[in-house]
């Protein structure tokens, strides 16, 4: 779907960059394409940001104006030999109190008087680059010198210009510092808040968005507030971490859900909340691992098939044997549901229960979609559940009224969560009612609220997620809206259609778009502006502004990044707190700093085929704890697995396949498992296309078929020939099209921020069967 429009531009002059491991379809339409080694994308982005720092090719007045470039950085921050100062080498941690700023006596950020102050962010992020040349990120990434310049020019002498990603740049053990070069790149080009700029999340099924939304990430409660801590016993704690402008979000959500029983006085039932030890990890890896430790008694587990997905499945598939009881909710009998049906296994030494609830697909559901760019659709029911089967709400309804009634006569504390939630859906329009507590409400008046900037901080409103106030309001439900007609500006922007969260807001920052006295930069591709007859900031778009009548002769006029702590984009992801004069010591906001740094500094892959030429005394991300579980989590060397695995899904299957491989005809394009090898290989190990191979890992190993193929070349990489392979990912042994799994040989290392595992760079070995 996204092509559709890359190909539009394309069309009318604009320049496609494809960097990926093997060439693809993509590529093959792609203007410039670069073969990269798995794992190595920030040492060539940060040439490229190099690049234009040496050569002066950023944009001065948009680095001046709209970043922290030239805020004064504390005089004890430092980066030596890999590590930033701060590093404990026992806890594989940061103490990132020397991060911040150098602060004035209100805690506002000191600025220096120009660029090149050797304490300035920008002075700082120069030093920091300058080790990053072509040749290096050559050496490292396999890419030529040649190619990087080339990539380098055609986005300084193309702007704006927009970046897409996907998994690829996230399923790694820097998965967060990889998007986090992109922020820097973009920001030094300018290429943020403007029509045709941005960086792009391409989400790989149609509601992924929406369920991030909606907190799927274990750390997050909806609309991405960070879930409280065992630390944090107080909204007013949990605000001196995460500030006041997002405590007014946390009362209102907990107001939807518990509506008159969140009281100021019971601060909001804040303490009838569990809380996560933050020296924890939630993840889904940790799910299986406690399983194992028999800690983990009962997994609940829908819309997933981690018995396919996950990586280093033989985690999954012991610590799935050592449940009490496990439910699956799904369309079809999945790898997870039938974990002891798997060949080989004895079903007689499994004590798990296994329930299974038959599941309503896409077309026999309705409620609202949200996609890639934010844009919240409604979907309707096309026909009637199958059999049994039942929505979503259905299920989560009636366990829940079940649960709770289980619940209702007891006295213990931690009950009171359940005891004093409001959940009285009606069986009719259940969607649409949930929606509305989404949207939120005037609570004195009763009806639907307009949006954000209704929002109250006292219990009087309430909204189930604070980026989705204004998609149901008393005109109706503007998810369902569908005026494709109207478009002023010409921009695409079609602001009839359905409706985008923030704000019904297309493009993000779009304050950035302008200057500092509010005039757009690009007058003929203006977006929105400060309209100094009227006073206030109008456009095509909702203008993103902390308050739309505050002029740029204001300090809310100057924050183009209100949701930073700043107001602005950081170069550098400095600590930061906002001081919030009216709330006496709480801050109004805090600005996040990823664990591993404030900066994206390449580390190899946890499994790696040479060394890191860096810092060879710090090679992997050292916040990363791996293995967590030393028996069950062996590292590969390249001794005994030389080539690299990069996997993927591909375009005829969706992930697990646990759909797509139950539709006869995209079975008949991909019937199977297979590995992609170069022809380089192929030859050495006197392998033709279609004949059978092992692929075996420090994990695992599996029987598939060989493909040989000109799509993926031989690197040099420091000087050595390096040798990649691919795989997808999207069988198991349920479903009517059956193969080996992949993820029986992937590792599940993990970024520390997120905990998204490195399923993109690991090694194996290969031989003919």
């Amino acid at each position: 779907m996204a092509m559709k429009w890359i190909m539009r531009a394309k069309e009318k002059g604009a320049i496609v960059i494809h960097v990926d491991p093997r060439f693809t379809r993509t590529s093959k339409v792609a203007d410039i394409y670069a073969q990269i080694r798995p794992g190595t994308d920030i040492a060539f982005l940060n040439s490229i940001i190099n690049y234009i720092l040496e050569n002066n090719l950023y944009d001065e007045e948009f680095v001046k104006t709209h970043t922290n470039a030239a805020l004064l950085t504390n005089e004890n921050f430092t980066f030596e030999d890999g590590l930033f100062s701060g590093y404990n080498e026992e806890t594989h941690k940061y103490d990132n109190s020397t991060w911040g700023y150098q602060l004035d006596s209100n805690g506002k950020p000191l600025k220096a008087s120009n660029l090149d102050d050797p304490n300035s962010v920008f002075s700082h992020l120069k030093k920091f680059y300058k080790r990053y040349t072509f040749e290096t990120a050559s050496s490292i990434s396999g890419i030529p010198v040649e190619k990087i310049k080339l990539i380098a020019d055609t986005l300084v002498n193309n702007r704006p210009g927009t970046i897409l990603y996907a998994l690829g740049m996230t399923q790694h053990t820097v998965g967060v510092q990889n998007i986090r070069s992109f922020g820097v790149l973009q920001l030094l080009l300018g290429n943020v808040g403007k029509p045709g700029s941005g960086i792009n999340a391409l989400r790989g099924e149609p509601n992924v968005q929406g369920a991030t939304d909606f907190a799927v990430l274990f750390n997050y409660a909806p609309g991405y507030l960070n879930w409280p801590n065992s630390t944090q016993t107080s909204l007013d704690v949990w605000a001196q971490s995460n500030g006041t402008f997002r405590q007014k979000f946390f009362v209102n959500l907990l107001k939807a859900w518990f509506g008159e029983n969140a009281t100021p006085q019971n601060d909001f039932g804040y303490g009838w909340l569990p809380k996560m030890d933050k020296r924890k990890n939630y993840s889904i890896y940790r799910i299986f691992e406690t399983a194992i430790e028999e800690k983990m008694k009962f997994l609940y587990v829908m819309g997933q098939n981690p018995a396919v997905t996950s990586p280093n499945l033989e985690i999954v598939y012991e610590a799935l044997s050592k449940l009490d009881m496990l439910v699956v909710a799904d369309l079809f009998m999945t790898e997870t549901a039938a974990f002891w049906e798997r060949p080989g296994t004895d079903p007689s030494k499994i004590d798990t229960e296994v329930i299974f609830l038959p599941a309503a697909s896409f077309l026999e559901k309705e409620g609202s979609l949200s996609n890639s760019g934010r844009l919240v659709q409604w979907r309707y029911t096309g026909i009637k559940p199958v059999g049994e089967a039942k929505s979503d709400l259905e299920m989560h309804d009636l366990i829940f009224r079940k649960v709770r009634d289980l619940y209702k006569d007891s006295s213990d504390p931690k009950d009171e969560i359940i005891k004093k939630l409001i959940w009285n859906y009606p069986k009719k329009n259940m969607a649409d009612a949930v929606l509305k507590e989404i949207n939120g409400y005037d609570l004195k008046t009763g009806k639907l609220l307009t949006g954000i900037g209704a929002l109250q901080a006292d219990g009087s409103t309430s909204a189930g997620n604070w980026l989705y106030a204004g998609v149901f309001t008393e005109q109706g439900n503007n998810s369902k809206r569908k005026d494709n007609q109207n478009d002023p500006g010409g921009m695409g922007i079609y602001p009839g259609f359905a409706w985008s969260w923030p704000g019904n807001m297309k493009i993000l920052y779009n304050r950035a778009s302008c200057d500092a006295n509010g005039k757009p930069f690009d007058e003929k591709n203006k977006i929105v502006w400060w309209d100094e007859v009227q006073g206030k900031w109008t456009g095509y778009d909702t203008p993103d502004v902390p308050n739309v009548n505050d002029g740029p002769d204001t300090a809310n006029g100057q924050k183009p990044f209100r949701m930073t702590g700043e107001g602005i984009g950081r170069l550098i992801a400095n600590t930061y707190k906002d001081p919030d004069l009216s709330h006496g010591s709480l801050p109004r906001d805090s600005s996040a700093t990823p664990a591993d740094g404030p900066l994206p500094e390449f580390y190899e892959p946890v499994e790696s085929p040479t060394e890191n030429i860096l810092h060879p005394n710090v090679p992997i991300n050292p916040c990363l704890i791996y293995p967590r579980i030393e028996s069950k989590q062996p590292i590969g060397t390249k001794k005994d697995f030389p080539y690299v695995l990069c996997t993927s899904s591909i375009a005829e299957h969706w992930c697990a396949g646990s759909v797509t491989r139950n539709i006869p005809w995209l079975n008949e394009l991909v019937k199977e498992t297979y590995i992609e090898m170069p022809e380089k290989l192929a030859k050495k190990l006197n392998v033709k296309n279609g004949d059978r191979v092992y692929v075996s890992s420090a994990r695992g190993e599996i029987e598939v078929k060989a493909m040989v193929t000109k799509r993926l070349q031989t690197l040099q990489i420091n000087g050595e020939e390096v040798i990649v392979v691919w795989m997808p990912y999207n069988w198991g042994y349920k479903g009517l099209s059956q193969a080996a799994s992949t993820n029986l040989l992937t590792i599940d290392a993990g970024d520390p921020n997120t905990w998204i595992q490195e399923t993109k760079a690991c090694l194996v070995n290969v031989r003919k069967a």
